[in-house]
C-alpha cells in the first residue's frame, strides 16, 4: 500500500515538472504568448469568473429589482461582458504587432 502512495506522488510531481517545461517552452516559442494568453482568457476565463456567477445568483436568489444586490450583480455583468469583448481584442492587437518581428528563439 505504502508503494502505491509513493509511486503516485513520483507520477504527480513528474507530470507537474512535464507540465512546467512544455508551457516554457511553449512561452518561449511564441514570443505572443501573453497575446494568446489575452485572447483566450478573454473567452473562457471572463465569462465563467465574472458574469455567469452573478446570473446563476439573479436566477436563483430573485432579488427584488433595483435593491443594492440587483444592482451590484448587473454591474458586474456589465463589466464581465465588456471584458470578455476587450480581452480578445487586446490579445490579437498584440499578437498582430508582435508577428511582425517574430524569429524563432532570437
Amino acid at each position: 500500500m505504502f508503494f502505491f502512495f509513493f509511486a503516485c506522488g513520483i507520477l504527480f510531481h513528474s507530470s507537474i515538472g512535464a507540465f512546467a517545461a512544455i508551457t516554457t517552452f511553449i512561452a518561449i516559442t511564441f514570443p505572443f504568448f501573453g497575446g494568446l494568453l489575452g485572447f483566450f482568457g478573454g473567452f473562457a476565463l471572463a465569462p465563467t469568473t465574472y458574469y455567469l456567477p452573478c446570473i446563476i445568483w439573479l436566477i436563483v436568489r430573485k432579488p427584488e429589482r433595483w435593491s443594492i444586490t440587483w444592482c451590484i450583480n448587473w454591474i458586474c455583468i456589465v463589466i464581465g461582458v465588456l471584458l470578455m469583448i476587450l480581452a480578445p481584442i487586446g490579445g490579437l492587437r498584440l499578437i498582430i504587432k508582435s508577428v511582425g518581428s517574430y524569429q524563432f528563439y532570437s
